[in-house]
């Protein structure tokens, strides 16, 4: 792939930095919060990051095993988050080439799309187990998500900017 004008030549994602991540974004949705349905859901954030940037390695299996954790954490139906983080990894597994042409600010509209169809699918499935709608506030957290997208994308690229030995003679 031919990298875009300007853009930075990133060193290659450290596996462990991409576990820690993910299991930082599961110990933060973890958190007791109470039922506060417009908080963003951290965990997908950065499921659809290393979705897009590391499809090779953070596939749907370990999006459904996560989504499993939830599920079982939040007491909600078993399969809901798990059925929802593999579908967000199927979006972006077709999107990934096309989403990396441009800058994290203009993904956001882009990712949009994606984590509000994610909460659709968790809101169909609640609504066909039986459970009551929660009220327009839960369409608040993709909002949130897409907002987030660029501080993510920077954070998470932070250690892949940096050069492998510093050089004053190294063109790159």
């Amino acid at each position: 792939m031919i990298m875009p004008r300007g853009q930075p030549l990133l060193l290659p994602a450290n596996p462990v930095f991409m576990t820690v991540s993910l299991l930082v974004g599961l110990v933060l949705n973890m958190l007791p919060l109470g039922q506060v349905l417009w908080v963003p859901d951290v965990l997908l954030i950065l499921l659809a990051f290393w979705g897009i940037h590391q499809p090779d390695r953070i596939g749907m299996g370990v999006a459904f095993m996560l989504g499993l954790c939830m599920d079982v954490q939040q007491s909600s139906l078993l399969g809901q988050h798990a059925l929802a983080y593999a579908a967000l990894m199927f979006g972006t597994s077709l999107g990934h080439r096309r989403l990396l042409w441009f800058k994290p600010w203009v993904q956001a509209p882009q990712m949009l799309g994606l984590f509000a169809g994610v909460h659709a699918l968790q809101l169909l499935i609640r609504l066909l187990s039986g459970g009551g709608f929660p009220g327009v506030e839960v369409a608040i957290a993709p909002l949130l998500e897409a907002l987030l997208w660029p501080l993510a994308s920077w954070v998470l690229q932070a250690p892949q900017r940096r050069p492998p030995d510093r050089d004053a003679n190294r063109p790159l």
